[in-house]
């Protein structure tokens, strides 16, 4: 009988608390990192909004460190499903972002090493892209390297680049 009643006591352990209590801090923190338009996408109630707006004032790294405990303990009140498919939708956009951006610099550094496949490969992909000017950007931004001077063509091709690729 001394079983069953430990069976029926038997709830989350502190260790499994605290770690929930810590992943909710953690998103209280980041939540104080986005835009109000950001937040504006999260059902988030009028106390929460008021800690976050409050957290921008804090200067005090032991103040910001009890007012994120604070955070953590208002998302207990909170829709987390709806907060957290928000903040992922956040997260993944920047990642695309960052994976197109490093995309376009392996672009720039094949277009330059003078790879004539990398050229017909890269107006293939981007058919708006204008073949003439982009081969003088190529061809200037090989000379600047040549000659070891600063990277003003090689930024411009990479600017170039973006514009084409709508990034």
């Amino acid at each position: 009988m001394r079983d069953d009643e430990l069976e029926q006591d038997e709830g989350p352990s502190k260790s499994e608390i605290k770690r929930e209590m810590l992943a909710l801090q953690k998103l209280g923190e980041r939540l104080t990192g986005l835009s109000a338009t950001q937040l504006g996408r999260m059902p988030l109630s009028d106390a929460m909004l008021a800690a976050l707006a409050e957290s921008k004032r804090i200067k005090s790294m032991n103040a910001l460190r009890r007012h994120y405990r604070r955070l953590g303990k208002l998302l207990q009140q909170e829709d987390l499903d709806a907060i957290r498919q928000v903040v992922d939708e956040l997260d993944n956009k920047h990642q695309a972002s960052v994976a197109k951006f490093h995309n376009l610099e392996r672009w720039r550094d094949r277009l330059i090493e003078g790879e004539s496949e990398a050229f017909g490969a890269f107006l293939a992909e981007y058919q708006n892209a204008d073949r003439q000017h982009l081969r003088q950007l190529i061809q200037a931004a090989k000379r600047e390297q040549e000659k070891g001077g600063p990277p003003q063509a090689f930024r411009k091709l990479f600017k170039y680049l973006r514009e084409v690729s709508g990034l």
